[in-house]
């Protein structure tokens, strides 16, 4: 059986993983350019991990700067099977107060300016994405929340803008009234890109502030965001730790077959470059 690999990619925040073992700092080169960073391999007890800050260490990037496409695939390069993504999110909804964890099951993707397939040059592909989380890595990471003693909302509707601003209030309203759980900048991208390349994923999303929908509530503010961000960093590692522990056994979702009947171009037609380019996302289905 496969050794199952366990990647991290870091939100706000959250720029490093302590506690690996056996660490090494990986440049990893991608026909899509560079990711946000050096990859960092260890192993978290009996798991190996890889980890990906994705704004850079220092945030060097905005939302619509990070490279997501070659962020993904050097994960997949470095054999990882399942991503958990750690971001900072402002909450549509009152119960989920500002400290909460909301581990959501469905996007609404907002933006406009990015690279969110693989899919294009020569080769076209549809994968389905009904349900845009792996359900059973999602579960795991609800039920390791609650370990930790976390207030946790399982399922919801994250909705990703394009940013950097934060929302209007005419914007937060609107987006209130069509039912979204949590807003951010980032993770319906990194969705679709981790469906393509047949890697589980779910998020981890640290509610810190109420968007600027909630009258009488103090506006959003980089310091009280900042403030609430290094709190929830500590819970996120330590539900990432719990969560390990359940992830190393053999997957028993359908992520790994994601692109089973999803490229629809005969194979004859698909120029070599893009077969090259392709060959560690979907090299097994393009001979």
């Amino acid at each position: 059986m496969k050794e199952m690999t366990i990647g991290v990619i870091g939100g706000s925040g959250l720029y490093a993983m302590e506690g690996l073992e056996d660490v090494r700092e990986e440049k990893v080169g991608t026909p899509y350019g560079d990711p946000s960073d050096l990859l960092v391999t260890g192993r978290l007890g009996d798991v190996r991990m890889v980890f990906l800050p994705r704004h850079g260490r220092g945030h060097r990037l905005l939302p619509s700067e990070v490279n997501f496409r070659a962020n993904i695939y050097a994960l997949k390069k470095l054999g990882v099977d399942q991503v958990i993504s750690v971001s900072a999110v402002g909450s549509m909804k009152e119960e989920i107060v500002p400290g909460h964890i909301v581990i959501p099951d469905q996007f609404f993707d907002r933006t406009v300016a990015r690279n969110s397939t693989f899919f294009g040059e020569g080769i076209v592909g549809h994968v389905q994405f009904a349900d845009p989380v792996c359900g059973r890595l999602a579960a795991i990471l609800a039920q390791s929340a609650r370990e930790v003693g976390a207030t946790v909302h399982e399922g919801g509707t994250y909705l990703c803008m394009e940013g950097p601003q934060f929302s209007t209030r005419a914007e937060s309203r609107i987006y209130r009234g069509w039912g979204v759980d949590v807003i951010g900048m980032t993770n319906s991208t990194e969705a679709k890109l981790a469906r393509e390349a047949e890697l589980c994923y779910s998020t981890i999303a640290l509610a810190t502030d109420y968007d600027c929908w909630y009258e009488g509530h103090e506006d959003v503010s980089v310091e009280a965001v900042v403030a609430l961000i290094q709190q929830n960093v500590a819970m996120a590692k330590d539900i990432i730790a719990a969560a390990v522990k359940c992830l190393a056994g053999e997957r028993t979702c359908s992520c790994g077959m994601a692109l089973q009947y999803a490229i629809m171009t005969d194979r004859a037609l698909i120029p070599a470059a893009t077969r090259e380019k392709l060959a560690v996302i979907m090299g097994k289905y393009l001979s």
